[in-house]
């Protein structure tokens, strides 16, 4: 058995982030009509509800048509949300991760997202958010670097030996 997510079903309706729900509504179910699969279902038709209130589903009849990169618009609020609380929190300034990009800086903290969990680095001037994973949960205080790219992240651990002039 795989946790998809740490939000409960019905807390995923009306949540701004990228869900399980959301990701059901787009790659098709496959739930049966008794217990779970009823109530997901459920989840699923009051989650396009919601969808629609926030201009990011259209109902045709029985037909829900989804926003284009509808997963990227809902982790990219929540992100934006979440990072506007904790500079608020913090007095640090966010600094939004590009793909591609590498950032570095002293791992803070890790926040649960209902589009998944992040690490919070901080720079020292700013911080970024950068998707979590198992490899640095030992790392909390620690400078850490990494880089993020197509929805993927590469985590650095350790220092990292440059060239220089001795």
């Amino acid at each position: 058995m795989e946790l998809k997510s740490h939000l409960p079903i019905e807390r995923q309706v009306r949540v701004i982030g990228a869900t399980w729900l959301d990701q059901q509504l787009i790659g098709g179910s496959g739930l049966g009509d008794l217990g779970f699969g009823a109530e997901a279902k459920q989840a699923m038709q009051q989650r396009a509800d919601f969808l629609a209130e926030q201009g990011l589903a259209e109902r045709r009849g029985q037909r829900v048509i989804l926003a284009r990169n509808l997963l990227d618009t809902l982790r990219s609020r929540e992100l934006s949300q979440v990072a506007k609380d904790i500079a608020a929190e913090t007095g640090l300034e966010h600094r939004p991760v590009t793909d591609g990009q590498r950032v570095a800086g002293i791992y803070r903290r890790n926040v649960m997202l209902a589009s998944g969990r992040y690490a919070m680095l901080d720079d020292g001037l700013g911080f970024s958010l950068v998707p979590w994973k198992p490899v640095i949960e030992q790392r909390l205080g620690q400078q850490l670097a990494a880089t993020v790219s197509g929805g993927g992240v590469a985590w650095e651990i350790g220092r990292q030996r440059g060239m220089g002039i001795g």
